[in-house]
This record gives structure tokens, C-alpha cells and sequence, in this order.
């Protein structure tokens, strides 16, 4: 696995660790990381309970990295935008629990990363932020509103607010809130505690307790993306 993405062989108690590693970036998803983050989840077999995802250094993920986008196509972007969709909705319908561990900022994408996790544990360090309309690209919305609701949604969506983990808390972006120390002692029981199901009902309590909008999610990414003057969307958005 490429050191952009690093998974951790699975515990005793069939737990693993991916970690984000990029941290002289804050975690910025670029195409190459999105990529090795699905070859990560290629490679869980049915060995895994539970998924930890994090990120190395003092932030989880720092969303879209936009380094070079003048070169691109509105095309790669596009596609680009749409591998991380599909991320997010693999997350979403994973077999094992998955579970944020959300340490310093997780902005754009790498919020949506967090919210796309059935448990969402935070450090006093954590904060979000959700800026993907204020350059008009639609991702994530649906899972944010599920969590926060619509109107929490739309005032963080339309404001776009920082949220600090008390925040965060409150609104059910983060499930937990403990210190700083690592997240072994509280995955292992919670691992525990969900042990006696297995993988099957694991997927059906998933399945029905969250709504499979992956395709609408992808429908409205695509409109948002394609609507046309992207890159001058994303510029004024990064002179902001």
C-alpha cells in the first residue's frame, strides 16, 4: 500500500487502522491519496470489524487538494470530484463499522470523509467545516443534513461555519468527544460491544438506519461540477 495511505494489518479483535499521510499537506486529498484510500478498501477482507480512519500529523483532512487545478480539465476535476463521491458512499455501505477518529481539522471532503463513518470521535482539537457551495460544487449535503438536520445543515452550508468540537458535539457531527490520547481503549469497546452481531446484521442495521443516497448524491456532485465557469468559481473561492 502506498505511503500516501497507510492500513494497518487487522488486531487480535479484527480492527484496522488507515491513516491518511500527508501531513505536510493537512491530509489534502489529492487525486493520488483518493486513489490509494480505495485500494485500502480493496484490500479489507472479512477479517475487519471496524475501520479506523485518521489522519497523520495535527489535522484529519484538510478536503480537495486543489494544487494545480489551473491545469486541469473541468473534466478531471470532475472526475476527480466524483472518485471522492464514490468514496464517501463505500464508507457509507461498508460491511464493518467505521469509525472517525477526528483530531484537528477536517474542512470540505475531509469533513465529508468523517460524516460518512457511523462513529465520529473527536478531540478538543477538532473542528469542521463544509465550504464546498461557496464555490458551488454539491457534495455531501445530503449526509450532513441527515446528521445535523436540514435547517443546522443549510445555516452551516449557506454561513459557512467553523464549528469547534463542542460544536460539533452538539449538532452530531462527533458521536463522542474524549481527550487527546489515542483511540484504542474506546475502539476496542466498542468493537466489543457490537460483537455479538454479525456481518450480515451489521449491514442491515446500516442499511436500515441510513438512506442509500449514493446515486442522487453522485446526480446533483455531477450538476454542481459541470454547471459551467468551475474554475473561476475556485479561484474566487481561494482568493477569499
Amino acid at each position: 500500500m502506498s505511503e500516501l495511505a497507510l492500513l494497518s494489518p487487522p488486531t487480535a479483535e479484527g480492527v484496522r487502522t488507515l491513516r491518511l499521510n500527508r501531513p505536510d499537506k493537512a491530509n489534502a486529498l489529492s487525486a493520488a491519496l483518493v486513489d490509494h484510500l480505495h485500494a485500502s478498501l480493496d484490500a479489507i477482507g472479512p477479517e475487519t470489524l471496524a475501520l479506523v480512519i485518521r489522519g497523520e500529523g495535527r489535522n484529519f483532512c484538510a478536503g480537495f487538494d486543489f494544487t494545480g487545478y489551473e491545469q486541469l480539465s473541468e473534466g478531471d476535476l470532475l472526475l476527480r470530484f466524483v472518485r471522492i463521491n464514490e468514496l464517501l458512499a463505500r464508507l457509507r455501505q461498508a460491511r464493518f463499522l467505521t469509525i472517525a477518529w477526528v483530531a484537528g481539522a477536517a474542512f470540505g471532503a475531509g469533513a465529508d470523509i468523517a460524516c460518512s463513518c457511523a462513529v465520529r470521535i473527536g478531540t478538543p482539537a477538532a473542528r469542521f467545516r463544509f465550504p464546498g457551495f461557496q464555490f458551488g460544487v454539491a457534495l455531501g449535503t445530503r449526509r450532513l443534513a441527515t446528521i445535523t438536520g436540514a435547517e443546522r445543515a443549510r445555516a452551516i452550508l449557506l454561513h459557512n461555519e467553523e464549528l469547534d468540537a463542542a460544536a460539533a458535539l452538539h449538532c452530531g457531527l462527533l458521536t463522542e468527544l474524549v481527550e487527546a490520547q489515542g483511540p484504542e481503549a474506546r475502539v476496542d469497546a466498542l468493537v466489543e460491544s457490537t460483537r455479538k452481531l454479525d456481518a450480515a446484521s451489521l449491514r442491515t442495521l446500516f442499511a436500515l438506519t441510513d438512506a442509500d443516497t449514493a446515486d442522487a448524491d453522485l446526480a446533483d456532485l455531477v450538476r454542481s461540477v459541470g454547471r459551467r465557469g468551475l474554475h473561476a468559481r475556485v479561484a474566487a473561492y481561494r482568493r477569499a
